[in-house]
């Protein structure tokens, strides 16, 4: 295999792991460009592929009735590599998929090593790629490296956007004091490997509320550089200190909501709770949900600890923060997410505009067949609008309104186009409100599922 000839793929990531499964699966030669551990990230920790930096979860596996979980079954039904992995290395989470990091790292990085068709290059790309390298998938995530960056800026006369990305921290369970907290998922939800008991609550009244808005918003935070100050936050990952600066109630209907939950010392819902997820096949490590923070180190241990049930807590890791870019896709991006100003590279992952790890790995899954196809010298149309894989597509490469206040999106039912929804049930009675809302949302997952083996049977990947 020449290098002219293979697919190239930058970064291994999420994105970038699952654009060189599917390149390869189709036959296509792949090398697959990774720059760990000879270059580390500010927020990645090893030199597996696929590393979870931010959170275990992938979030809702419902696929008749959640944009997440129908995305999730779009891949597994596209023989995406890293739903075959979380779907192996799933742990308890209520009604969420949630993974072990490690095992879950560990099968993508063995499974993509131990492909024919893939050969792996331990190396930075610095600055563009060669010009006779004719396909090309830039999957560097949202902490591409500052030369490629920089090269790429100069490439396309755009501006990158950016926005801070917090990290939340991770707590030892047997330092959690269960005397006060208690083991319930939200409304007894059951989810993948879940019990109906799968988060740990720490409740807190409102006197205790109030004491720790009120730290919050005293804690020493992270100064940032001149450089990073004008720079955006993503609304689905803000900082806890920054949704409080919002109002004092902010957090008791975002990340610190008590519905749904019962403390079983009182019989009745706390005024506010923090919960922590599971994070490890062992149940060893638990991470605060939505508690992603720019505290520093100190602050946070202390402020934290005033949370009932985390009084002796000790943390695996800390909270965090880091700097993410990404393109104004819609304008800098073609359909099948080539580049405008240079079509031999394509893009995929975060630094497309999409947020989360499963829309970062179905853009990845797209951007693989697409090159795959061309290489080929064939091509493959867009998945329909109608399904979520090409819902995302559609938004982050011309479907968001209004190209110069282009933000990342997660999947969501917004995207898709409308659907008519029966007015009355199967008995003949008359479906209203959230009755109706979920007769629309599973119409659309059932459309959505119809029209992606229409798209997947003309270009279906040979099996493993």
């Amino acid at each position: 295999m020449t290098h002219r000839d293979a697919i190239h793929v930058i970064g291994a990531g999420l994105a970038g792991a699952e654009a060189a499964w599917q390149a390869a699966q189709a036959g296509a030669p792949v090398v697959l460009h990774e720059m760990r551990p000879l270059r580390q990230t500010e927020a990645h920790k090893t030199a597996a592929f696929a590393e979870l930096v931010c959170s275990n979860s992938f979030r809702s596996d419902d696929a008749q009735a959640n944009a997440v979980g129908l995305l999730h079954e779009e891949m597994r039904r596209a023989g995406s590599l890293i739903m075959r992995a979380a779907d192996a290395h799933k742990v308890p989470a209520g009604g969420a998929l949630a993974v072990d990091r490690d095992g879950f790292s560990g099968a993508v990085t063995s499974a993509v090593e131990a492909h024919p068709n893939i050969d792996i290059s331990r190396e930075e790309i610095v600055g563009l790629p060669p010009e006779d390298w004719r396909h090309v998938i830039v999957a560097t995530g949202p902490l591409t490296s500052p030369p490629l960056a920089q090269a790429i800026h100069g490439l396309t006369g755009e501006d990158a956007l950016a926005f801070f990305d917090a990290i939340a921290p991770i707590v030892y369970r047997d330092t959690i004091d269960f005397e006060i907290a208690w083991m319930q998922s939200r409304y007894d939800k059951k989810g993948p490997g879940g019990d109906g008991a799968d988060y740990i609550n720490c409740p807190l009244d409102q006197q205790q509320y109030e004491a720790f808005i009120k730290a919050l918003l005293a804690g020493d935070k992270t100064e940032f550089r001149d450089w990073e100050k004008d720079t955006p936050y993503f609304e689905g990952c803000l900082p806890i200190e920054v949704m409080a600066v919002r109002g004092a109630q902010t957090l008791r209907f975002g990340p610190m909501k008590p519905v749904g939950l019962t403390d079983p010392r009182t019989g009745a819902r706390p005024y506010a709770v923090v919960q922590l997820r599971q994070d490890n096949a062992l149940g060893t490590l638990y991470n605060m949900v939505g508690f992603q923070t720019k505290l520093k180190y100190g602050a946070q241990a202390a402020i934290f600890r005033t949370i009932p049930g985390l009084g002796r807590a000790e943390f695996a890791r800390l909270g965090g923060i880091h700097r993410n870019t990404f393109l104004n896709a819609p304008v800098l991006l073609d359909q099948t997410l080539c580049l405008r100003a240079r079509p031999a590279l394509r893009f995929a992952g975060q630094i497309t505009g999409v947020e989360g790890y499963l829309e970062s790995a179905a853009i990845g899954l797209l951007a693989g067949r697409f090159a795959a196809a061309e290489a080929a010298g064939a091509m493959i149309a867009p998945p329909p609008e109608t399904t979520a894989l090409g819902a995302l597509l559609g938004h982050i490469t011309g479907g968001h309104v209004g190209a110069k206040t282009f933000q990342p999106m997660n999947v969501n039912f917004g995207l898709f186009p409308t659907i008519a929804v029966p007015k009355t049930d199967a008995s003949g009675r008359r479906l209203k409100g959230k009755e109706k809302g979920l007769a629309r949302k599973r119409a659309i997952c059932a459309r959505a599922l119809t029209a992606l083996k229409a798209w997947l049977e003309p270009t279906s990947l040979a099996a493993e």
